[in-house]
């Protein structure tokens, strides 16, 4: 914990509740926008969270009660000319959704309001995603003469559905947290986001940490190739499990009625 605590970040903070630490976007000022600077201290921060043995699960929020992310910082836009700039600045921002995506700790999202552009972009990154009631999430991109591209076009369809992601994205509109839930955009709706993603997040800890990571992995691979494909990565990450401790320990508890203590081995 000691290096989460010592690195000092002035749009990011890092806070650790025993296995499970709390990444928040912290600029509620700019509705926590998605500055350059931004986007480079999280991933900065994501790298410290993961080399860090005692998190297992990380949740990501936004500052004050306004917005998750309310999108891309606008104002740095201005300074864009041509092709080149646009796909530099879409790849930068797909690396650090890529990166987030591919960590091998669950990772939620607390959305806490506004959850626009970039900051929905960032909550499809995540691996489960909370809103609070008062949450408004959407890829207004069109709106400005843009596409989304900090991964929305792809993530956003593969978690909704085609029809669904391009409904919200040629019309620009934001939707409500209870229509999120019904479309499966997001896992649950809150009072307190934040709150109820430490909830879930417990739960998750309760069970193997390899088999957490694994069963991730399974996923992620398998959405990239074909069914008999995925199948073969389904298989080859289950013996991978059968192969550990924490197997072991979780049919010999499972057997003899008690609680089981998972150690990641």
């Amino acid at each position: 914990m000691t290096q989460l605590d010592e690195f000092e970040f002035n749009n990011v903070q890092i806070d650790q509740h025993g296995p499970i630490a709390v990444l928040t976007i912290n600029r509620p000022r700019a509705l926590n926008a998605l500055s350059a600077d931004t986007l480079s201290e999280i991933a900065q921060a994501v790298n410290l969270i993961v080399e860090d043995a005692e998190v297992g699960a990380l949740i990501i929020t936004g500052a004050g009660d306004k917005a998750f992310v309310a999108g891309a910082d606008i104002s740095e836009f201005e300074n864009l000319e041509g092709v080149y700039d646009g796909r530099e600045l879409s790849l930068a921002g797909q690396d650090v959704m890529h990166q987030i995506s591919s960590l091998p700790i669950p990772v939620i999202a607390a959305v806490n309001g506004f959850a626009l552009g970039g900051g929905l972009e960032l909550a499809l990154a995540c691996d489960v995603r909370v809103a609070a009631t008062t949450a408004r999430l959407g890829l207004p991109e069109v709106s400005l003469g843009l596409i989304p591209g900090f991964g929305g076009t792809q993530r956003l369809a593969r978690l909704v559905g085609a029809g669904r992601a391009l409904d919200l994205m040629l019309t620009a509109r934001q939707v409500k947290a209870d229509e999120a839930l019904g479309m499966g955009l997001v896992n649950y709706v809150a009072d307190d986001a934040l709150t109820k993603a430490r909830e879930v997040a417990e739960l998750m800890l309760k069970n193997a940490p390899i088999a957490l990571s694994l069963v991730k992995e399974a996923v992620r691979r398998g959405l990239d190739t074909t069914l008999e494909a995925g199948l073969e990565v389904e298989a080859d990450l289950f013996g991978m499990t059968v192969a550990t401790k924490d197997f072991r320990e979780g049919v010999d508890a499972f057997l003899n009625k008690r609680r089981a203590e998972f150690q990641g081995e």
